[in-house]
Order: structure tokens, then C-alpha cells, then sequence
């Protein structure tokens, strides 16, 4: 295979660990390949004999961050954002389950390939989805994804209780489990790894005992992952405790399960006790934390101290459509805020800082799905997924790079924070490949 190297200019930021901001103002790495061979700055770089005859990308005021990573979102879901005012159990009912029942055959070959490209846009590189509860329209979904060239974890909703499918309550179980394991034997694994495939019981408020345990089954057989929602909303923990009143709590209905592995992503996790929490990082089971989405349904501020004192992997995630947004900047946002809002009742709560929320969005998120020591920071070795910010389109007034240098990392950090979005996105790379390039 013939050697494709690349190197790219600019203030090179990452957050490697929670707390801890790492970068370079004139930096620059060089990609060989899928992966960041080196990183420094781009005095000393373009002189390494590596960079002999290489043609530097330069964006001039621009910065270079890890690929964003969502970690819960729902791909049939998009066209439903900011729809709605209720709660989460009518809200679902009301808005979502019609969109969902509607995402199949030309409607999803139309849309999956739009997600795609719109979370690209956003500077999103790797994103853990949900689709509907049928298998052509998540294949639909995964030939999109390919395509897209986005590093996707994917799988079909899994429900047999409540459904809006036309199979009798019967059938469903067999037919899902079956369905969901033909999709995983084609998709897993996929475009050397760039494709994976979650066994996605919805929650326990429409699944059944045996259904549970045949996802949780078929992901151990597999070495798949596991998506579901947990602890979302107080209405959705009451119905749970009445289907299920032989469980400690909610979270014991999934350990009873198999559920929770450390291939598990556990969306929400709002109101959990202690023991819950505890029995989540004893599994080694990780959590989404989707706050736009708790903010728009209004279903509640995570404790995110508690999680992750535990030990808990968190990342960010979207939560389309309760998340009225793909923007991950946007949930960083929020995330801050959650803890802001927190701290008005809680004392001595220490507040979120712009570059936690960057830790949770790019490293953090990358642990949370098992894939650290892949992607989610700037290292050499990493595979190159990446974003490049235009910093120009995000100042207070339109600026050149000169005019720029005074920001500190921390800056730069907020700003994208507080006003970034697609209209700064200006390349997207995954595994080297550009899969965006702002027009």
C-alpha cells in the first residue's frame, strides 16, 4: 500500500485526562496513514526527516481538536428535535414512537445517509446510535455509515413490551433476537473495526425479562456492545419498580439480566442510590450523560461528582431527539451548566470547568466505549480522528491568528464551549480520511 502521509497546522488542544489540558499554539502533527505519527511544534516538525516534501494544511486561526465523541443518539429521531413539551414516558408516545414507526424503507435510505453527514458537520468522529426497532432500516443505517466514512456503533431498538411494531407479543422476542443477531454478523466489526454492532434493548419499561437476557447473551457470544437507558425519569423508575417488584431497584432488573459488562453504555443514569452506583463500576458497566436532553424533558440533574468518584467511564451524548441538537459543543455546554444549576442547592460543589467538558466529550467518551488507547487525544499511535475549529468564526469580532494569540488554551477552550458549532467546523478527519470539509 502505497505510504499517505499528511500534516496539518494549528493550536493543537486536548484533554488527555480530567483536569488536565495539554497544547500547542504554532503546533502541528504529522499522519501517516490511519494514525498521528507526530505531534510538535511546527518549527521543529516541518525540519524532521519525515516531513521532507510534505504539503502542509494550514488554516490559518484555526484549532485542532480530538474527533468529538457522542455517545448516545438516536438516528431516526432527528427530524423530532424540539418537538414536544411533556415528560419522557408521553413524550415518547406522542412524538417519538410515530417518527420511529415511519423510518423504514425510502424514508430511511433518505435520512440515515443525512444524519451522518450532519454529525461530520458538527465535528463529530464517533457516535453510538440507536435505530428503529427494524432490521432493513438499520442496515440502511449502517450502509450510510460506511459510507460516511464516521467510526459508528449501531444497533436496532430492541421492545416487545409496548411496541410499536405489528408482530404479535409472541413473536417479537425470537423475531428481534434473530433479526439483531443477522445484523451483528454483518455488521461487527465492519470496515476493519470502523463498524460495530449494539444489542439495544430500549429499557425496562419495554422489555421483557427474556428479552433482556437474549440481548445480553447474544452481545457476550458476539463480544458486541450493549445501549439502554437507565434511571432516566422519576415516572419511568415507579412503572419499572411495578413490572419488575422482585428487584432490589432498577438497575438490579438489568444486573439480573446480564446487562450490565463493560461493553455496556448505560444512557442517563440520573437518579441513582448508592448501591446502584456501586453495582455500575463493580460491573464496569460506563454511562452517557445526555444533559440537553434532561434539560429539555426536564427529567433531572445528574450527580456526575458521585459517578465518577466512583469510578465510573462517563461520556456526553446528544440524546437526539430529547437532545434538540447534534452539536457537541452544545452538550459540553450543558454539562457545565447542569452542575451550575447543582450547585445553587448543593454547597461546596466544585463547578465543571470548559475543559473537563472537553475531557468527557473526547478522551472520557473514548473510555467509556473501550477505545482509549485509540482515539480521544492528540498522542502519537492514536488513530488520526480529528476536528479543525476556525477560531476567526467564533471570536467576539472576525480576528486573524496574530490578533488571536493573546487567548490561552483555556480560552480557546470556552469559546468553542460557549459559541461553537457546524458553522466553525472546518475539516473533519477520521482515521486520517477527511469525512467533512466545510464548503
Amino acid at each position: 500500500m502505497e505510504r499517505q502521509l499528511l500534516g496539518l497546522r494549528g493550536f493543537l488542544i486536548d484533554a488527555p485526562a480530567f483536569g488536565a489540558l495539554r497544547s500547542k499554539r504554532r503546533g502541528a502533527l504529522i499522519i501517516e496513514n490511519s494514525r498521528i505519527v507526530e505531534v510538535g511544534d511546527f518549527d521543529d516538525l516541518r525540519r524532521s526527516e519525515r516531513a521532507r516534501g510534505l504539503e502542509w494544511i494550514d488554516h490559518g486561526a484555526a484549532a485542532i481538536f480530538p474527533g468529538l465523541i457522542d455517545c448516545h443518539t438516536h438516528l431516526p429521531q432527528y427530524p423530532a428535535v424540539a418537538r414536544g413539551e411533556s415528560e419522557l414516558l408521553p413524550w415518547l408516545r406522542e412524538n417519538i414512537f410515530p417518527v420511529e414507526r415511519d423510518f423504514t424503507g425510502p424514508k430511511a435510505r433518505e435520512q440515515a445517509p443525512q444524519f451522518f453527514h450532519e454529525l461530520a458537520r458538527h465535528g463529530t468522529t464517533t457516535a453510538m446510535v440507536y435505530s428503529a426497532i427494524y432490521e432493513d432500516s438499520c442496515d440502511v443505517g449502517f450502509e450510510a455509515a460506511k459510507a460516511s466514512g464516521l467510526r459508528v456503533i449501531l444497533g436496532k431498538v430492541m421492545m416487545d413490551v409496548g411496541s410499536y411494531g405489528t408482530l404479535q407479543p409472541r413473536k417479537v422476542v425470537s423475531v428481534s433476537l434473530l433479526e439483531s443477531e443477522r445484523l451483528c454478523r454483518k455488521w461487527h466489526g465492519a470496515e476493519d473495526g470502523r463498524l460495530e454492532y449494539a444489542f439495544s434493548p430500549r429499557f425496562a419499561v419495554t422489555c421483557s425479562e427474556k428479552l433482556m437476557r437474549g440481548a445480553a447473551e447474544m452481545a457476550t457470544r458476539f463480544n458486541a456492545y450493549l445501549q439502554t437507558h437507565l434511571a432516566e425519569n422519576k415516572e419511568e423508575i415507579e412503572k419499572v419498580h411495578h413490572l419488575f417488584m422482585g428487584a432490589r431497584d432498577y438497575t438490579h432488573v438489568y444486573e439480573k439480566c446480564g446487562l450490565l459488562t463493560p461493553k455496556t453504555v448505560l444512557g442517563h443514569c440520573i437518579h441513582l442510590n448508592s448501591r446502584e452506583i456501586a453495582a455500575i463500576a463493580a460491573a464496569q458497566s460506563n454511562i452517557a450523560h445526555c444533559p440537553t436532553s434532561n434539560f429539555f424533558l426536564g427529567s433531572g440533574l445528574m450527580k456526575l461528582d458521585q459517578l465518577m468518584k466512583a469510578g465510573i467511564n462517563i461520556g456526553l451524548g446528544s440524546d437526539v431527539a430529547a437532545g434538540p441538537e447534534l452539536n457537541m459543543w452544545q452538550v459540553m455546554r450543558a454539562a457545565i451548566d447542569v452542575q451550575k444549576a447543582r450547585a445553587n442547592y448543593e454547597p461546596n460543589l466544585r463547578p465543571l470547568r470548559p475543559n473537563e467538558a472537553l475531557h468527557l466529550a473526547t478522551q472520557g467518551g473514548a473510555k467509556a466505549l473501550g477505545k482509549a488507547d485509540k482515539i480521544g487525544s492528540l498522542d502519537p499511535g492514536k488513530e488520526a480522528d480529528l476536528v479543525i475549529v476556525d477560531l476567526a468564526s467564533i471570536a467576539p469580532y472576525s480576528k486573524d491568528r496574530q490578533s488571536l494569540d493573546d487567548l490561552s488554551p483555556d480560552d480557546v477552550v470556552a469559546l468553542c464551549v460557549y459559541r461553537g458549532g457546524p458553522h466553525a467546523t472546518v475539516q473533519t478527519y477520521v482515521r486520517g480520511q477527511r469525512v467533512y470539509e466545510r464548503g
